[in-house]
């Protein structure tokens, strides 16, 4: 094994200040599981069941009219267009003491009253049995990718690494699903997409991260174990900020220009990369340190005499 210098040059020391880090980290993971309980999440009717109302207009619908029409009407409704900009979607939240099979009705004549020229496209009642099947069959999903991601790391690197990756990875969920319980944004399926998603982006970091460790491991030999992780988080530093600023630039657009229809999804993603980003310079990496992982760990396996001798 070739031995290589370590590389000189102006450093950030991302381990020396993995303490504060640690404790911010936990300081927001525990505001986010403190929310969790009290508050809750405002889930949504993909969630909680109600009432799905689809209609159409002769032309372009105004759906914040049409939002505070319903309002003034007594019903909180989501409006936004489906597919283009004359068909509109209605989702009523389930309310104590209604007629469900009559809601859809009194909500096309409401608008009807205002606009004779609208057409009533379908009706549709989600039952809260739905929502929590759709609920739970979402948290199995999430489970699978993270057992998924445990046995992949594993294989590919060594099992402290994958320990590592999964404590990183249920860190970004934890404090972004805390997001949504402390502001009460509605949380619905474009969300635990999101989150899905967010998984697999942070992943990819912090793999990327893992990699050159395990490189540096092998090829730094007169570097102790912590400067060979900041070397390799310095080494990594831009390519991991690049692709999280380009990411982040079309998420605030989709943001701003996208759509109330992929608001939570473009909220919940910009959190999650935010949070991605940051938990794969020093949660990740700090994990690793904390489980003493060493060189001696990911050299290969020695071959004994009978390997040897059979090699031409």
């Amino acid at each position: 094994m070739t031995n290589i210098k370590k590389p000189t040059g102006k450093m950030i020391n991302f381990v020396g200040i993995k303490k504060p880090a640690m404790f911010f980290s936990i300081a927001l993971i525990v505001a986010s599981i403190v929310a969790l309980i009290v508050n809750g999440l405002n889930f949504g009717i993909d969630f909680t069941g109600g009432t799905v109302i689809e209609i159409g207009y002769k032309e372009s619908a105004d759906v914040d009219k049409i939002r505070k029409t319903l309002s003034k009407a007594n019903f909180e409704a989501s409006v936004q267009h489906f597919g283009t900009a004359k068909d509109v979607l209605i989702r009523l939240s389930p309310q104590e003491g209604e007629d469900k099979s009559k809601v859809g009705e009194i909500v096309f004549n409401i608008l009807k009253a205002e606009n004779p020229d609208i057409e009533l496209r379908r009706v549709e009642f989600v039952g809260p049995q739905i929502g929590d099947e759709l609920r739970d069959q979402g948290g199995t999903a999430m489970l699978l990718a993270l057992a998924g991601i445990l046995i992949y790391v594993t294989l590919r690197f060594e099992f402290r690494f994958s320990v590592g990756a999964i404590i990183a990875l249920v860190h970004d969920v934890i404090i972004t699903v805390g997001f949504f319980a402390i502001t009460q944004i509605e949380f619905d399926l474009t969300i635990l997409a999101a989150i899905l998603a967010i998984i697999g982006y942070s992943l990819n970091d912090t793999i990327v991260v893992f990699d050159r460790i395990r490189e540096n491991y092998l090829k730094l030999r007169k570097v102790n174990s912590e400067e060979s992780v900041n070397i390799s988080i310095n080494q990594t530093l831009s390519r991991t900020l690049v692709t999280s600023l380009t990411t982040l630039l079309v998420l605030i657009a989709l943001f701003y220009f996208g759509g109330k229809v992929i608001h939570g999804f473009s909220l919940a993603m910009i959190i999650g990369v935010i949070v991605g980003t940051y938990s794969s310079i020093f949660v990740a990496s700090s994990s690793l340190l904390m489980m003493g992982v060493t060189r001696e760990a990911l050299l290969p396996p020695e071959k004994d005499d009978d390997e040897l001798a059979e090699m031409p």
